[in-house]
């Protein structure tokens, strides 16, 4: 019974808290397979079981590829290719987002530095950054370390947070900030107008570019108030002299949208889906920029 009661009360919290849960076996099926994915994510870290996917980022004025994100990936055993939307929750429950955290931007660093190496010397590569690992003391000396021991410059590692990380520790995150840009590291915030959105912080702080959210970027076309706040966004972001990076690009039409507003990078399907490490190597030598970005113009 306590068990059961339990359950429904990590429901209710689940829900927004300030509200009550019945208990039902589909809540204790779903504890159990959440139970079940974190035993296994514990023993994904000390095998080594993650894996990174790429996607490119375009500069929508030339059409060539001007960077990427890091996405992680989990190979599991028996489930097999298990998304970031499946276990990153559980990573922040249990503490293990930092070790993951710092395990993505190493070995993203250490990609970088190699394409680099092989002649794609301007590529810049974003990285997610969770909460509990930016506030971390030792994060500012980690990503400097990291840089260090892959050799890729610090104006080539874009760091992206959310807006709750500025809003909730706005004080006691101000001198990472200003600490990561002493060092060269730029600074974006992910998902741009599904949060807090207070325009103060965007003077306050060392940020140099926005990411437009893809449930702002799905509809610009048909939507005329999708159109208005991506707009709004970018001729703020612009105004500031910051950059601005759409997510979620997925059809010409919205291509055709973001370059008519000036947005200066692009990703999502329409470019590519996320790939493997191999496959986004061939895309970087195959690449045509005439073939998407200004064929459409």
């Amino acid at each position: 019974l306590m068990r059961n009661a339990d359950t429904a009360m990590y429901h209710a919290k689940q829900m927004g808290r300030n509200n009550y849960q019945f208990f039902t076996q589909a809540m204790n099926d779903a504890a159990q397979e959440r139970l079940l994915l974190e035993n296994d994510l514990r023993h994904a870290v000390e095998r080594g079981e993650s894996t990174l996917h790429y996607q490119p980022q375009l500069d929508l004025k030339t059409g060539r590829i001007v960077g990427f994100e890091a996405l992680v990936r989990w190979l599991h055993p028996q489930r097999g290719m298990v998304g970031p939307w499946q276990f990153i929750a559980g990573a922040e429950e249990t503490g293990l987002i930092g070790q993951i955290g710092e395990w993505v931007l190493r070995e993203a660093c250490s990609q970088a530095r190699a394409w680099h190496r092989a002649g794609h010397t301007e590529l810049q590569v974003s990285v997610n950054c969770s909460a509990q690992q930016f506030q971390r003391e030792s994060f500012v000396e980690s990503v400097g370390g990291i840089l260090r021991a892959s050799g890729l410059p610090a104006q080539r590692l874009d760091l992206e947070i959310t807006e709750s990380i500025i809003i909730q520790h706005s004080e006691a995150v101000n001198a990472r900030f200003q600490a990561l840009d002493d060092m060269g590291v730029r600074i974006s915030i992910d998902d741009f107008g599904t949060g807090y959105s207070s325009l103060s912080y965007l003077k306050r702080f060392a940020i140099h570019q926005l990411k437009i959210d893809q449930s702002f970027v799905r509809d610009i076309s048909s939507d005329p108030d999708d159109a208005a706040i991506v707009s709004a966004i970018i001729a703020i972001a612009h105004s500031l002299g910051l950059q601005v990076v759409a997510e979620g690009l997925e059809a010409p039409e919205q291509l055709a949208f973001l370059r008519s507003l000036g947005c200066d990078v692009a990703q999502g399907y329409y470019f590519s889906k996320p790939v493997p490490a191999e496959e986004f190597a061939r895309l970087l030598e195959s690449w045509n920029p005439s073939a998407r970005v200004v064929a459409t113009a």
